[in-house]
């Protein structure tokens, strides 16, 4: 029997191209409706988005983010946050008090936050909408934070342009199933596999340069620390991580 949540999971691609045409309130609620109605640890809900259409707050956040155009062109942009201040408050209103001081108190809400994300990305897009995926948006998360009047304990996690898409859409090969499936216990990576999953990618002609591959583009992407700051403002914005 064919699931169509498959059939979705299996068409997608990241949007980086938009029209100017809005999304409507009523498709933004049911986008979000959809996050909300993702797993969450143990029923604290411990994250919020922020959604952002003001122009000008786009184009700040493009520049915040590395200079991604299409964060400025896309007519919806969602900061997903981990978000511990609620909990703040629900404690205070129960005369207790909440210690979200170790980093596991801040990977529960940070994961709560991306399975959430994940949610509201299918949800976008089964609605014909297309959406990317910005990690730029830790890039600078002092500035966003300031930017979005985030309060302390409230960390942005991960960004999303949403909008309705103005090419085709262009999927990427993925590396064999094989490669990222370990049964019972966990196997080296083939080195046969990545060479023939470089030569894949080489043949997309999604490379401007077809002489380097994804070998040598991600070598290239990790062989220096990425965001060595991001610790301390994680830190500062009240998360200890002990």
């Amino acid at each position: 029997m064919t699931i169509p949540a498959l059939e979705q999971i299996h068409r997608h691609a990241s949007v980086r191209h938009y029209t100017p045409e809005p999304v409507s309130d009523d498709l933004l609620e049911r986008i979000v409706r959809a996050a909300q109605a993702a797993s969450t640890s143990s029923n604290l809900q411990s994250w919020s988005v922020v959604a952002v259409r003001n122009e000008a707050t786009r184009q700040h956040l493009a520049e915040l983010c590395g200079g991604q155009r299409h964060v400025a062109a896309a007519p919806l942009f969602l900061a997903f946050c981990a978000d511990r201040a609620r909990l703040d408050r629900a404690c205070q209103l129960a005369g207790l008090s909440q210690d979200a001081s170790t980093l596991e108190s801040f990977l529960v809400s940070a994961l709560d936050a991306v399975i959430a994300a994940q949610n509201a990305a299918l949800a976008a897009e089964s609605l014909g909408l297309g959406i990317c995926y910005i990690g730029g948006i830790r890039n600078r998360p002092l500035e966003v934070i300031d930017l979005l009047k985030l309060p302390a304990k409230v960390f942005p996690i991960v960004g999303m342009t949403i909008g309705w898409p103005a090419r085709p859409l262009r999927q990427r090969p993925r590396l064999p199933l094989h490669s990222v499936l370990h049964h019972e216990t966990y196997h080296p990576i083939r080195d046969e596999d990545l060479l023939a999953y470089d030569q894949t990618m080489r043949a997309t002609g999604i490379y401007k340069d077809p002489e380097k591959g994804w070998l040598a583009r991600s070598a290239q992407r990790v062989q220096n620390p990425e965001r060595p700051h991001l610790a301390e403002a994680i830190r500062q914005q009240g998360f200890a991580l002990k």
